[in-house]
């Protein structure tokens, strides 16, 4: 990853206000509400948002992103909220996660750049247990057309740094699906999410 996206992600999060916003993502909320409480991480996690909800409601809570000032607007909200979470910066490969280490994972607009996506996502599957269940909301193919209406509901700019159903499927193919759509939503998360966009949103159990 280069020094040019991570400096992307410090400059935005350095800013005063939460980019999303420091509520959870509703979809994340209504998905991790239907399980046991156990061991979470999330992936890509920016300002904490996602993890501070779940470490609010039980969960041990692990977290990870490229960038510094995320962990440390992350770490005050935990704070805010009294509750703790473990929180890692670095490239996933250099991280010490193990290998069915946690009974569910959530990536929440976890845009990897698209070169390393998918070899993520594989990588990701292994730190999730047997019957873990991993949760999935990010910008789906269709929202290019989204974005160039309305630039507020933000998302990348690219079409290979979006999710297919397809991509997904074959990703994460020892999975029960429980969800898999790509499907239009109304965001209003912070400053960069906001309006109709395309979502892909998967659900599913690992075998």
């Amino acid at each position: 990853m280069t020094d040019a996206w991570t400096k992307r992600w410090n400059d935005r999060y350095q800013e005063k206000e939460f980019a999303y916003g420091i509520k959870p993502n509703e979809f994340l909320k209504e998905q991790i509400q239907k399980l046991e409480t156990g061991k979470i991480l999330f992936g890509a996690e920016g300002e904490g948002r996602n993890a501070v909800y779940a470490a609010s409601i039980g969960w041990d809570v692990c977290a990870f992103d490229i960038s510094l000032e995320g962990k440390n607007k992350a770490l005050a909200l935990a704070n805010d909220n009294n509750v703790s979470i473990e929180y890692e910066v670095g490239m996933l490969p250099d991280l010490d996660y193990k290998d069915q280490q946690f009974d569910a994972i959530a990536l929440i607009y976890a845009h990897f750049p698209a070169n390393i996506k998918s070899e993520y996502h594989k990588l990701l599957n292994r730190k999730l247990k047997k019957g873990g269940v991993l949760i999935f909301e990010a910008f789906g193919k269709n929202h290019l057309e989204y974005r160039n209406m309305n630039p507020k509901i933000g998302g990348p700019g690219d079409l290979d740094s979006l999710f297919s159903v397809d991509e997904l499927k074959s990703d994460f193919e020892n999975y029960k699906i429980l969800e898999l759509a790509e499907k239009e939503v109304q965001l209003n998360e912070g400053l960069y999410h906001n309006g109709k966009g395309s979502v892909t949103r998967f659900v599913g159990i690992k075998n």
